[in-house]
């Protein structure tokens, strides 16, 4: 059995339970067997095993008081993965499915996928199994400052910035940066996705789907016109799925599904984007209502949305959404490509599928990397005292997707696996990572 074989049993055994790092582990490190099972400095400096195990995982209780005068006890974590390149970089996310494996898993890709986007930051990711679906503002503001209580000793610029998430946005962001300025007396750069009224980045809402757009066109221009005339089937319909449709048109290529936790919409003349934002960013309601603005629309309950015929399809909802048999359908209708806007959507069966058809695969680590890119701008600019047009940003976002196009295809060559992106995007953020470690003495 090869080292990295070995490896992933060994730390499968010693983390029983935590399945959702157990596959992005596995997923990574088998890919990067070509590398590491040859290259006796990484096996001697323990790199990979230093890897697997963050450098520091924190874990607290959120006590909160409801409307209702009620004290809630919630559980928040912060994993601090990696520092080899720069400070601790990743999102906060509020949600009931938030443990521990989530978070490991996470945090992880995150490692490699910083490493990818060419800036000086390294991987962490945080969260509390809160949701803030049918809470109050007030609800809302006290458990974020409740958390920021005790998460604050361990932020810095220097040190970790976390971002946005699911189930965090400038709302939980503004309640959670006003009370670590209010414990600190410090006004620095230890959140982004801040609004623009108190640093934060243009063009942060849009990075993401941005992003997967950008990369998605450099990778399609090798193999044909990019993304003109492309029917795009996108999952999902928050900030990542709407401005990947919205994206998607700008490039020339027609978005024609979206959906949300209860069924989702087909619209083959092109989902309405006005409509959609209209739905989700204003009302905060269900995609079920879109047929009222586009009566040619069909919503349909539940799951089934990959059976729809598309050239390209965008999963930019939640991990291991998109499985084999969906895969398969994609595979049959006609799919040559596939790029991931949400972290490890679809699972090992699905990408299996996938890469054994030639369609085209873009993981996610380099294909949704556009928003901690951005994430990353906005704290250079909070370091320079500086505010750059949405222009001047979104210009950096293109040249940092198409960096990562270049890295992950020169990576992949090298090892003879051209147009593997999957192996090329994890060699690519290992050997930057790797490197680095080893540099400082293997930390």
């Amino acid at each position: 059995m090869s080292y990295t074989k070995n490896l992933i049993a060994d730390v499968i055994s010693k983390t029983t339970g935590e399945t959702e790092f157990h596959q992005a582990m596995t997923e990574v490190f088998s890919a990067l067997a070509p590398v590491v099972d040859s290259n006796s400095r990484y096996q001697e400096a323990g790199i990979l095993p230093k890897m697997a195990i963050p450098e520091r995982s924190i874990v607290f209780r959120v006590p909160w008081i409801d409307d209702k005068n009620q004290v809630q006890v919630n559980t928040a974590y912060r994993v601090q993965f990696s520092s080899a390149i720069g400070p601790y970089k990743g999102g906060i996310r509020f949600h009931p499915s938030v443990n521990l494996s989530i978070l490991k898993f996470l945090g992880f890709e995150q490692t490699f996928k910083n490493g990818l986007t060419g800036l000086p930051i390294g991987g962490g990711k945080g969260g509390a199994d809160f949701d803030p679906k049918g809470k109050t503002d007030a609800e809302v503001m006290r458990f974020c400052q409740s958390l920021m209580t005790e998460l604050y000793k361990y932020l810095g610029p220097d040190e970790d910035v976390p971002a946005g998430d699911i189930g965090v946005g400038a709302r939980e962001v503004g309640y959670m940066y006003g009370q670590y300025k209010r414990i600190t007396g410090r006004y620095e750069s230890i959140l982004t996705g801040k609004g623009l009224t108190y640093g934060g980045s243009l063009g942060r809402t849009e990075a993401t789907g941005y992003g997967l757009l950008y990369l998605m066109d450099n990778i399609l221009k090798g193999v044909s016109n990019g993304l003109d005339g492309k029917k795009a089937s996108i999952s999902g319909s928050g900030n990542v799925a709407i401005f990947a449709a919205e994206k998607t048109y700008q490039l020339g290529g027609i978005p024609i599904t979206m959906s949300d936790s209860g069924g989702f919409v087909h619209d083959p003349d092109g989902i309405d984007l006005a409509a959609m934002k209209e739905i989700k960013f204003v009302q905060r309601g269900r995609i079920s209502e879109y047929t009222k603005h586009r009566p040619n629309a069909k919503y349909t309950e539940g799951k089934g949305m990959w059976n729809v015929p598309c050239d390209i399809a965008l999963p930019c909802a939640t991990q291991n959404e998109l499985h084999e048999a969906d895969a398969k359908a994609l595979t049959a209708n006609g799919c040559i490509a596939v790029g991931e806007g949400a972290n490890m959507p679809c699972t090992a069966e699905a990408v299996e599928v996938f890469q054994s058809n030639n369609v085209i695969f873009a993981p996610g680590k380099a294909a949704n990397a556009g928003g901690v890119a951005v994430s990353g701008l906005e704290m250079t600019q909070n370091s320079m005292r500086l505010h750059w047009t949405f222009e001047e940003v979104d210009q950096k976002l293109q040249s940092i997707m198409a960096g990562i196009y270049e890295k992950m295809s020169t990576a992949a060559a090298e090892y003879n696996m051209a147009g593997n992106f999957v192996a090329g995007a994890n060699i690519a953020g290992f050997k930057k990572v790797a490197e680095a470690m080893l540099a400082q003495g293997a930390v």
